[in-house]
């Protein structure tokens, strides 16, 4: 894949959501219902298949370039499973198994659950349960890690495949309870690749989730900084004010370390899954969604609260994926680790590598 058709795919993306992801759409969404027209679009541009090389019938795009599609979706605050399509599509396809021809999900997302593989003649048998599942209700299919004799596995399931117990986030987003016992065709189930295995998963998990609140928190600084300027209070707009000023520059400042912790994030996947860059972001991010959300509506006062602005529809979702795929307090405590393994001697050059 050329960086020139990269640059396209990012242009198309970003002229997709825009066109999209519309207040209506939004309100459609918190209603409950699944925006089976605006996945169809983002199906027929390629956008859940950027992860897949062009031998598996993806675009094999640059990881960093691909993952950087997420940054737009999450500045839309797009209510779409775009990002665990890409993972979970390109897991499958690390597997050499069949892609899913669909919405897509990946289980299990928490580090506690465990799916079970048993022989069952010469198929398979997957049990076990999965919580939080991102748009598990929705998918046409997930891609799970399970474990047979201790060794971990990738499995397409079906929909169909399991039952749910529907949940959400704090913006709505399905994330459910899906529990399996069913039996599988030995084409549908795979070793590990070398490399990935549920760690590597969730820190891809965790990643996306960085780039998404990088690119909301991005989008919450414009919204604030046009709202500082054109609205007027005491004779002069509020951006006049030094106090007001002063949180739009901390507000800019956390967007901008968000933007460069994310990065690094997505260049620490293409380049093996280093641990600590990874941690750091989800970290990093998710401290500054929580400044973010608060400048924000802070600057908008009452407005920012309601249905009819954009600003909510993007501050619930910083709220909610700093959660995902590991809050700031389970990646802290890898970083914590990684130091306490490192020692004394090895703490600058732990710091100046990552």
């Amino acid at each position: 894949m050329t960086s020139d058709t990269s640059r396209i795919l990012v242009d198309t993306a970003q002229r997709f959501f825009a066109d999209r992801i519309t207040p209506e759409a939004l309100h459609r969404a918190d209603a409950g219902e699944w925006l089976a027209d605006v996945w169809a679009a983002a199906d027929d541009l390629g956008l859940p298949l950027a992860l897949v090389p062009e031998e598996a019938g993806g675009f094999g795009v640059d990881m960093v370039d691909a993952l950087g599609l997420i940054r737009i979706a999450g500045a839309a605050a797009a209510p779409l499973p775009l990002a665990e399509t890409m993972l979970a599509s390109w897991l499958l396809a690390k597997a050499g198994l069949e892609l899913i021809a669909g919405p897509a999900s990946v289980a299990p997302v928490l580090a506690d659950d465990r799916l079970e593989l048993t022989r069952e003649g010469r198929g398979w048998r997957l049990t076990g349960s999965a919580q939080r599942v991102p748009w598990g209700r929705v998918a046409a299919g997930i891609a799970v890690m399970a474990e047979h004799d201790g060794v971990p596995h990738v499995a397409r399931i079906d929909a169909g495949g399991w039952t749910t117990e529907n949940a959400a986030n704090l913006a709505g987003e399905p994330r459910d309870t899906l529990r399996f016992d069913v039996r599988l065709d030995a084409a549908t189930v795979a070793p590990v690749p070398d490399g990935i295995d549920g760690t590597a998963l969730r820190a891809v998990g965790a990643t996306m989730r960085s780039l998404a609140l990088a690119g909301a928190i991005d989008r919450v600084l414009a919204l604030t900084t046009h709202y500082a300027g054109e609205r007027v209070q005491f004779g002069r707009t509020l951006g006049k004010f030094q106090a007001i000023q002063q949180s739009l520059a901390v507000l800019a400042g956390q967007a901008a370390a968000a933007g460069a912790a994310a990065d690094a994030a997505a260049e620490a996947v293409a380049e093996g899954f280093r641990p600590l860059p990874i941690a750091a972001a989800k970290v990093r991010c998710g401290e500054a969604a929580g400044i973010a959300a608060s400048i924000a509506h802070q600057v908008h006062g009452a407005i920012g609260f309601t249905q009819e602005h954009s600003l909510h529809h993007l501050t619930r979702r910083l709220w909610a994926w700093r959660e995902e795929f590991g809050n700031e307090a389970v990646w802290n405590r890898i970083i914590g680790r990684h130091v306490a393994a490192a020692g004394a001697d090895g703490l600058w050059p732990l710091v100046t590598a990552a």
